[in-house]
Protein backbone atom coordinates (compact mmCIF):
# COMPACT_ATOMS: atom_id res chain seq x y z
CA UNK A 1 0.00 0.00 0.00
CA UNK A 2 1.09 3.38 -0.42
CA UNK A 3 2.09 6.04 2.02
CA UNK A 4 -1.01 7.04 3.87
CA UNK A 5 0.35 10.68 3.66
CA UNK A 6 0.04 10.87 0.34
CA UNK A 7 -2.50 9.99 -2.75
CA UNK A 8 -1.74 9.24 -6.61
CA UNK A 9 -2.43 12.59 -8.42
CA UNK A 10 -6.32 12.52 -8.58
CA UNK A 11 -6.21 15.89 -10.75
CA UNK A 12 -7.97 14.98 -13.52
CA UNK A 13 -10.03 12.16 -12.36
CA UNK A 14 -13.66 10.92 -13.54
CA UNK A 15 -14.57 9.77 -10.48
CA UNK A 16 -15.20 10.19 -6.85
CA UNK A 17 -15.35 7.80 -4.24
CA UNK A 18 -17.23 8.63 -1.05
CA UNK A 19 -16.79 6.11 1.68
CA UNK A 20 -19.57 6.29 4.95
CA UNK A 21 -18.52 5.43 7.92
CA UNK A 22 -19.61 5.14 11.95
CA UNK A 23 -18.04 4.21 14.71
CA UNK A 24 -15.31 1.52 12.90
CA UNK A 25 -12.16 3.76 12.61
CA UNK A 26 -9.79 1.23 12.65
CA UNK A 27 -11.79 -0.37 9.61
CA UNK A 28 -12.07 3.00 7.60
CA UNK A 29 -8.43 3.63 8.20
CA UNK A 30 -7.78 0.30 6.57
CA UNK A 31 -9.84 0.99 3.61
CA UNK A 32 -8.59 4.27 2.83
CA UNK A 33 -5.25 3.12 2.61
CA UNK A 34 -6.47 0.53 0.15
CA UNK A 35 -8.81 3.13 -1.66
CA UNK A 36 -5.18 5.04 -1.62
CA UNK A 37 -3.22 2.47 -3.10
CA UNK A 38 -5.25 2.15 -6.15
CA UNK A 39 -4.00 2.67 -9.62
CA UNK A 40 -7.10 4.32 -10.76
CA UNK A 41 -7.04 7.74 -10.79
CA UNK A 42 -9.58 9.14 -8.32
CA UNK A 43 -10.77 11.56 -5.67
CA UNK A 44 -12.10 10.23 -2.13
CA UNK A 45 -14.55 11.83 -0.06
CA UNK A 46 -15.52 9.92 3.31
CA UNK A 47 -18.50 11.34 5.72
CA UNK A 48 -18.29 10.45 9.42
CA UNK A 49 -21.92 9.66 10.83
CA UNK A 50 -20.77 11.42 13.72
CA UNK A 51 -18.99 9.13 15.09
CA UNK A 52 -18.23 9.23 18.82
CA UNK A 53 -15.18 6.60 19.14
CA UNK A 54 -12.54 9.42 17.55
CA UNK A 55 -13.06 8.46 13.86
CA UNK A 56 -12.88 11.70 12.38
CA UNK A 57 -9.56 12.65 13.64
CA UNK A 58 -7.67 9.74 13.14
CA UNK A 59 -8.57 10.04 9.35
CA UNK A 60 -7.30 13.18 9.49
CA UNK A 61 -4.20 12.57 10.89
CA UNK A 62 -3.95 9.82 8.62
CA UNK A 63 -4.71 10.83 5.33
CA UNK A 64 -4.63 14.78 5.25
CA UNK A 65 -5.45 14.75 1.31
CA UNK A 66 -9.17 12.89 1.60
CA UNK A 67 -12.09 15.12 1.79
CA UNK A 68 -13.76 14.45 5.35
CA UNK A 69 -17.45 15.00 6.07
CA UNK A 70 -18.28 15.15 9.42
CA UNK A 71 -22.58 14.83 9.76
CA UNK A 72 -24.06 16.65 12.51
CA UNK A 73 -25.70 13.60 13.82
CA UNK A 74 -25.64 9.57 12.75
CA UNK A 75 -28.15 10.47 9.38
CA UNK A 76 -27.49 6.68 8.73
CA UNK A 77 -27.91 5.68 4.32
CA UNK A 78 -28.33 10.07 3.74
CA UNK A 79 -24.97 10.79 5.35
CA UNK A 80 -23.93 9.37 1.40
CA UNK A 81 -25.51 12.51 0.30
CA UNK A 82 -23.24 15.58 2.01
CA UNK A 83 -20.48 13.13 0.11
CA UNK A 84 -22.05 13.91 -3.15
CA UNK A 85 -23.10 16.97 -2.40
CA UNK A 86 -19.08 17.55 -2.37
CA UNK A 87 -18.61 15.46 -5.71
CA UNK A 88 -17.20 17.60 -8.77
CA UNK A 89 -16.47 14.24 -10.88
CA UNK A 90 -18.59 13.29 -13.74
CA UNK A 91 -18.96 9.55 -11.77
CA UNK A 92 -19.42 8.92 -7.90
CA UNK A 93 -18.52 5.22 -6.38
CA UNK A 94 -19.73 4.49 -2.95
CA UNK A 95 -18.05 1.95 -0.54
CA UNK A 96 -18.53 1.47 3.23
CA UNK A 97 -15.79 1.02 5.92
CA UNK A 98 -15.52 -2.53 5.60
CA UNK A 99 -15.11 -2.45 1.62
CA UNK A 100 -12.84 -1.60 -1.04
CA UNK A 101 -12.83 -1.41 -4.25
CA UNK A 102 -10.28 -3.76 -6.80
CA UNK A 103 -7.66 -2.01 -8.41
CA UNK A 104 -9.04 -1.10 -12.04
CA UNK A 105 -12.56 -1.92 -11.23
CA UNK A 106 -12.76 2.28 -11.43
CA UNK A 107 -10.92 3.02 -14.10
CA UNK A 108 -13.23 0.18 -16.16
CA UNK A 109 -16.95 1.90 -14.36
CA UNK A 110 -15.86 4.89 -15.86
CA UNK A 111 -15.15 3.52 -19.25
CA UNK A 112 -18.25 1.78 -18.97
CA UNK A 113 -20.49 4.62 -18.46
CA UNK A 114 -18.92 6.23 -21.00
CA UNK A 115 -20.24 4.03 -23.89
CA UNK A 116 -23.15 3.39 -22.02
CA UNK A 117 -25.31 6.58 -21.94
CA UNK A 118 -28.73 5.36 -20.58
CA UNK A 119 -26.89 3.65 -17.84
CA UNK A 120 -27.43 5.31 -14.43
CA UNK A 121 -25.92 2.81 -11.84
CA UNK A 122 -23.39 0.15 -12.03
CA UNK A 123 -23.63 -2.59 -9.29
CA UNK A 124 -20.20 -4.95 -8.64
CA UNK A 125 -19.88 -7.97 -8.09
CA UNK A 126 -19.46 -8.00 -3.96
CA UNK A 127 -16.68 -11.15 -3.01
CA UNK A 128 -16.93 -11.76 0.58
CA UNK A 129 -14.11 -12.83 3.33
CA UNK A 130 -10.43 -13.80 2.75
CA UNK A 131 -11.72 -16.51 0.26
CA UNK A 132 -13.60 -14.24 -2.04
CA UNK A 133 -16.63 -15.97 -2.13
CA UNK A 134 -18.86 -14.24 -4.64
CA UNK A 135 -22.12 -12.56 -2.32
CA UNK A 136 -25.31 -14.67 -3.21
CA UNK A 137 -27.34 -10.96 -4.43
CA UNK A 138 -24.43 -10.53 -7.06
CA UNK A 139 -25.19 -14.44 -8.11
CA UNK A 140 -28.72 -13.51 -8.69
CA UNK A 141 -27.96 -10.23 -10.51
CA UNK A 142 -26.17 -12.12 -12.79
CA UNK A 143 -28.98 -14.45 -13.95
CA UNK A 144 -31.86 -11.26 -14.04
CA UNK A 145 -34.23 -11.95 -16.36
CA UNK A 146 -34.86 -8.20 -17.76
CA UNK A 147 -34.26 -7.87 -21.71
CA UNK A 148 -30.64 -6.08 -21.86
CA UNK A 149 -30.13 -5.57 -25.40
CA UNK A 150 -27.87 -2.79 -25.67
CA UNK A 151 -26.72 -2.73 -22.06
CA UNK A 152 -23.35 -3.67 -21.24
CA UNK A 153 -24.50 -6.52 -18.99
CA UNK A 154 -28.00 -7.65 -17.07
CA UNK A 155 -30.57 -5.44 -16.33
CA UNK A 156 -31.59 -4.93 -12.89
CA UNK A 157 -34.51 -3.44 -10.69
CA UNK A 158 -32.16 -2.63 -7.70
CA UNK A 159 -28.47 -2.10 -6.87
CA UNK A 160 -26.67 -2.41 -3.42
CA UNK A 161 -25.82 0.97 -1.99
CA UNK A 162 -22.41 0.46 -1.01
CA UNK A 163 -20.91 -1.65 -4.35
CA UNK A 164 -22.19 0.82 -7.28
CA UNK A 165 -20.98 3.41 -9.70
CA UNK A 166 -23.52 6.22 -10.51
CA UNK A 167 -23.86 8.83 -12.93
CA UNK A 168 -23.63 11.76 -10.42
CA UNK A 169 -26.39 13.96 -12.07
CA UNK A 170 -28.36 10.94 -11.71
CA UNK A 171 -28.14 10.33 -8.12
CA UNK A 172 -29.05 14.03 -7.53
CA UNK A 173 -32.10 14.03 -9.60
CA UNK A 174 -33.41 11.11 -7.69
CA UNK A 175 -32.77 13.19 -4.69
CA UNK A 176 -30.14 10.43 -3.17
CA UNK A 177 -31.31 8.54 0.30
CA UNK A 178 -34.28 9.73 1.85
CA UNK A 179 -33.47 10.29 5.60
CA UNK A 180 -36.58 9.05 7.48
CA UNK A 181 -35.97 5.54 6.15
CA UNK A 182 -32.13 5.63 8.00
CA UNK A 183 -30.71 2.36 7.38
CA UNK A 184 -31.91 -0.62 5.75
CA UNK A 185 -33.55 -0.99 2.02
CA UNK A 186 -32.58 2.18 1.26
CA UNK A 187 -31.53 1.60 -2.19
CA UNK A 188 -35.00 0.70 -3.58
CA UNK A 189 -36.66 4.16 -3.49
CA UNK A 190 -33.40 5.86 -5.25
CA UNK A 191 -33.83 2.51 -7.98
CA UNK A 192 -37.18 2.82 -8.48
CA UNK A 193 -36.73 7.06 -9.36
CA UNK A 194 -33.70 6.42 -10.96
CA UNK A 195 -35.42 3.29 -13.26
CA UNK A 196 -38.87 5.81 -13.23
CA UNK A 197 -36.45 8.65 -14.91
CA UNK A 198 -36.05 6.36 -17.58
CA UNK A 199 -32.43 5.37 -16.51
CA UNK A 200 -30.93 1.83 -16.14
CA UNK A 201 -29.02 -0.30 -13.62
CA UNK A 202 -26.78 -2.49 -14.92
CA UNK A 203 -24.93 -5.82 -12.80
CA UNK A 204 -21.44 -5.93 -14.14
CA UNK A 205 -19.34 -9.12 -13.03
CA UNK A 206 -15.76 -7.50 -14.01
CA UNK A 207 -15.73 -4.81 -11.66
CA UNK A 208 -15.11 -5.87 -8.36
CA UNK A 209 -15.45 -4.80 -4.87
CA UNK A 210 -14.15 -6.10 -1.13
CA UNK A 211 -16.56 -6.89 1.39
CA UNK A 212 -14.98 -8.04 5.42
CA UNK A 213 -18.09 -7.60 7.10
CA UNK A 214 -17.98 -5.74 10.10
CA UNK A 215 -19.21 -8.00 13.54
CA UNK A 216 -20.76 -5.14 14.70
CA UNK A 217 -24.57 -5.64 13.62
CA UNK A 218 -27.80 -5.94 15.04
CA UNK A 219 -29.47 -8.24 13.04
CA UNK A 220 -32.83 -8.24 14.75
CA UNK A 221 -32.75 -4.03 14.52
CA UNK A 222 -31.86 -4.44 10.80
CA UNK A 223 -34.88 -6.93 10.13
CA UNK A 224 -37.16 -4.31 11.58
CA UNK A 225 -35.88 -1.49 9.83
CA UNK A 226 -36.14 -3.62 6.60
CA UNK A 227 -39.62 -4.53 6.50
CA UNK A 228 -40.27 -1.27 7.93
CA UNK A 229 -38.73 0.83 5.11
CA UNK A 230 -39.88 -1.58 2.23
CA UNK A 231 -43.80 -0.50 3.79
CA UNK A 232 -43.19 2.87 3.64
CA UNK A 233 -41.03 2.76 0.16
CA UNK A 234 -43.98 0.69 -0.86
CA UNK A 235 -47.11 3.25 0.27
CA UNK A 236 -44.50 5.70 -1.46
CA UNK A 237 -44.07 4.85 -4.78
CA UNK A 238 -45.98 0.79 -5.42
CA UNK A 239 -48.84 -0.32 -6.52
CA UNK A 240 -51.89 -0.61 -3.23
CA UNK A 241 -51.78 -4.40 -3.55
CA UNK A 242 -47.42 -4.40 -2.78
CA UNK A 243 -47.97 -1.64 -0.53
CA UNK A 244 -50.61 -3.47 1.70
CA UNK A 245 -48.18 -6.45 1.27
CA UNK A 246 -45.31 -4.68 2.46
CA UNK A 247 -47.21 -3.67 5.40
CA UNK A 248 -48.27 -6.83 6.69
CA UNK A 249 -45.17 -7.97 5.98
CA UNK A 250 -43.70 -5.33 8.28
CA UNK A 251 -46.19 -6.64 11.08
CA UNK A 252 -45.96 -9.89 11.21
CA UNK A 253 -41.55 -9.37 11.55
CA UNK A 254 -42.37 -6.91 14.17
CA UNK A 255 -44.28 -9.47 16.04
CA UNK A 256 -41.65 -12.03 15.78
CA UNK A 257 -39.36 -9.80 17.01
CA UNK A 258 -41.70 -8.54 19.68
CA UNK A 259 -41.52 -5.18 18.90
CA UNK A 260 -44.92 -4.49 17.91
CA UNK A 261 -46.13 -1.94 20.71
CA UNK A 262 -42.77 -0.01 19.73
CA UNK A 263 -42.75 -0.32 16.19
CA UNK A 264 -46.31 0.30 15.48
CA UNK A 265 -46.99 4.11 15.73
CA UNK A 266 -43.98 4.63 13.81
CA UNK A 267 -44.66 2.26 11.30
CA UNK A 268 -48.46 4.44 10.86
CA UNK A 269 -46.72 7.79 11.11
CA UNK A 270 -44.30 6.73 8.45
CA UNK A 271 -47.37 5.23 6.37
CA UNK A 272 -49.28 8.92 6.57
CA UNK A 273 -45.93 10.99 5.79
CA UNK A 274 -45.70 8.19 2.60
CA UNK A 275 -49.18 8.60 1.25
CA UNK A 276 -48.49 12.66 1.56
CA UNK A 277 -45.44 11.90 -0.82
CA UNK A 278 -46.84 9.32 -3.07
CA UNK A 279 -45.93 9.04 -6.65
CA UNK A 280 -46.56 5.51 -8.15
CA UNK A 281 -43.81 4.24 -10.58
CA UNK A 282 -44.52 4.16 -14.44
CA UNK A 283 -45.95 0.92 -16.17
CA UNK A 284 -42.21 0.01 -17.58
CA UNK A 285 -41.08 -0.16 -14.06
CA UNK A 286 -44.30 -1.79 -12.77
CA UNK A 287 -43.34 -4.72 -15.47
CA UNK A 288 -39.25 -4.86 -14.82
CA UNK A 289 -40.65 -5.70 -11.65
CA UNK A 290 -43.21 -7.98 -12.54
CA UNK A 291 -40.77 -10.07 -14.30
CA UNK A 292 -38.62 -10.45 -11.65
CA UNK A 293 -40.97 -11.31 -9.38
CA UNK A 294 -41.99 -14.52 -11.56
CA UNK A 295 -38.56 -15.50 -12.27
CA UNK A 296 -38.24 -15.53 -8.24
CA UNK A 297 -41.12 -17.26 -7.51
CA UNK A 298 -40.22 -19.45 -10.21
CA UNK A 299 -36.26 -20.60 -8.68
CA UNK A 300 -37.32 -20.27 -5.39
CA UNK A 301 -40.12 -23.44 -6.41
CA UNK A 302 -36.90 -25.33 -7.52
CA UNK A 303 -34.81 -24.09 -4.96
CA UNK A 304 -33.04 -27.02 -2.96
CA UNK A 305 -34.94 -26.66 0.78
CA UNK A 306 -31.70 -26.30 2.65
CA UNK A 307 -30.72 -23.18 0.90
CA UNK A 308 -32.42 -20.66 1.26
CA UNK A 309 -33.18 -18.62 -2.03
CA UNK A 310 -31.90 -14.92 -3.06
CA UNK A 311 -33.76 -12.71 -4.47
CA UNK A 312 -32.58 -9.01 -5.93
CA UNK A 313 -36.08 -7.45 -5.24
CA UNK A 314 -35.52 -5.08 -2.45
CA UNK A 315 -39.14 -5.32 -1.74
Amino acid sequence: MCDPATLPDSSDARLTVVVLTYNRAAQVLDTLARLAALPDRIGIIVVDNASTDGTAERIAASFPFVDLVVAPVNLGAAGRNLGVARVKTEYVAFCDDDTWWSPGSLSHAVAIHDAAPRVAVLNARVVVGEHGKTDETCERMRESPLPNEGLPGPALIGFMAGACVFRTEAFRAAGGYEPKLFIGGEETLVSLDVLGAGHEIVYIDALVLHHHPSPLRDDALRRRLLARNAAWVAWLRLPLGEALHATRNALRVSRAERSLRRDLPRLIAGIAWALARRRVIPARVREMRRMVREDDARRASHAVPARRFRSTRTT
